[in-house]
């Protein structure tokens, strides 16, 4: 099964290859790049290691930037070597598991004098908009060279970085009409979920920014100078990602505040109804107590009706109470939860 694309064109033509890492490390090799094409090979996961070793050897690629491959990403940096500038970031997509807030992939970049290669750690999709510019000759990809189509992968991560912005937007909002309806506080435990996930976007994010800043300003003519301004508009990009998200940080903890806000209102409205309900029960309280006294001589006790007096006496009160309450406008504004 193909795990690799090779894609190769110009302004006149453009070719696709699909075949597994084993081919092209032993297929793709230095002779086949020249100056009259751009040469993109991209990786579906880096595994084998030996195939990409291969691979590297073969085009010169400096021993420590294949390790980079395998290493965690410690921060952002573009590494010049004569032959070729490597670099690593990071994309995310909405993830589909419940277990992951984000389905993050890293990517890493090798940019050559007419070459591209890029190593995605998992089989997922970045860059379909990207191959579609090049396979209907779409805008500048093709008369451009390995740089300017660097910038349109990159450009398409920061797509990606919109689009989980839009998911957690959409999210935000469907949480702050259902905020006044319900007091479950699995709520809570969403809004928690969004600000995880603003956290993780950011940790992206920022690398990303720093990247585009040292491509910007990075000198060996791998970049070129009419191409720097498309570099100059990723970071701006990046920069707008970053204020969307201290946007969305603020939302959510405004709504974090509103529930607690409806929290203790609903909680005042049971306070009062329960502050009511026991001012109408304490007058009657004293009544059954003062007639609950086992005193021998008490004058009410020989009254025939004295029974359905001090009844009718306690349902007058109720009342009268009951009205006042009205009145001076506690029973309203109650709402049903």
């Amino acid at each position: 099964m193909s795990n690799c694309q090779l894609y190769k064109y110009n302004r006149d033509f453009y070719a696709l290859k699909k075949e597994t890492s084993a081919y092209f490390s032993q297929e793709f090799i230095e002779s086949e790049l020249d100056n009259d094409h751009v040469a993109w090979l991209n990786y579906h996961g880096v595994e084998p290691r030996e195939e990409i070793e291969h691979l590297c050897r073969k085009l010169n690629i400096d021993k420590l930037s294949v390790e980079n491959v395998y290493h965690p990403i410690r921060r952002p940096k573009v590494e010049e070597y004569p032959n070729y500038l490597f670099f690593s970031v990071k994309s995310v997509l909405p993830s589909q598991d419940e277990d992951e807030l984000l389905d993050v992939d890293k990517i890493h970049f090798l940019l050559g004098k007419n070459y591209l290669i890029s190593f995605q750690e998992h089989s997922s999709d970045h860059f379909t908009d990207v191959r579609d510019r090049i396979v209907k000759k779409r805008g500048k990809i093709r008369m451009k060279g390995s740089d300017f189509l660097l910038f349109r992968l990159m450009e398409a991560i920061v797509d990606n970085y919109f689009e989980v912005l839009e998911e957690i937007t959409e999210k935000t909002e469907k949480l702050e009409q259902e905020i006044r309806k319900y007091t479950d506080d699995t709520i809570l435990q969403e809004i928690e979920a969004e600000k995880r996930k603003l956290i993780e976007l950011r940790k992206t994010v920022v690398p990303m920014r720093d990247i585009t800043v040292q491509l910007e300003n990075i000198d060996g003519g791998f970049i070129e100078e009419s191409n720097r301004t498309y570099f100059h508009h990723l970071k701006s990009s990046c920069l707008s990602v970053l204020e969307e998200i201290d946007s969305m940080k603020l939302v959510l903890d405004g709504i974090t505040n509103i529930f607690y806000a409806a929290q203790g209102q609903r909680m005042n409205e049971i306070m009062r109804v329960l502050t009511v309900v026991s001012s109408i029960f304490i007058p009657l309280t004293f009544i059954v107590g003062v007639y609950g006294m086992n005193f021998k001589y008490m004058p009410e006790l020989e009254y025939p009706n004295g029974y359905y007096t001090v009844i009718g006496a306690m349902i007058i009160l109720s009342v009268l109470l009951l009205l006042f309450f009205v009145k001076r406008g506690w029973l309203r504004g109650l709402k049903k939860n």
